[in-house]
């Protein structure tokens, strides 16, 4: 990976939109050089996919938690199951540690959370963190 190369997915990173144009100037190079590089990338499946970044508080949306589960009486595939059918899940990896799996979900109201865990509580022991802001975000 030589700094040409991390410098167009830092760019990149930033907006995935952006022209090859605009990424060359950037980069100091030609847009079919960019464009060349971008596609050896994605060949190398460096760039695995391009996304969106969504406002879930925009969207009415404007509670975030963090939350731990520690899967109960062996029940991983029903507890897999079930996120996978939750559409205010974000990401849900399975970690090593004290707890089986790490979660992050978006809600309504603080009584949907209560009935998110409420739920989660057949499968899992639950710890949820709220999150107050994120010191990344742009």
């Amino acid at each position: 990976m030589d700094f040409i190369n991390e410098t167009i997915l830092k760019e990149l990173k930033k907006d995935s939109r952006i022209s090859m144009s605009e990424l060359g100037r950037r980069v100091h190079l030609s847009a079919p050089a960019v464009r060349e590089r971008v596609r050896q990338l994605e060949e190398q499946q460096i760039i695995r996919k391009y996304t969106l970044d969504i406002n879930m508080k925009a969207l009415g949306f404007p509670i975030e938690a963090i939350i731990e589960a520690t899967i109960k009486n062996n029940r991983y595939a029903d507890f897999k199951d079930h996120i996978m059918t939750c559409t205010n899940v974000d990401f849900c990896y399975r970690i090593s540690g004290e707890s089986c799996f790490l979660l992050k979900a978006h809600f309504h109201s603080f009584p949907d959370v209560e009935q998110f865990i409420d739920e989660l509580q057949l499968y899992a022991h639950t710890k949820s963190n709220f999150i107050f802001s994120d010191i990344c975000e742009d």
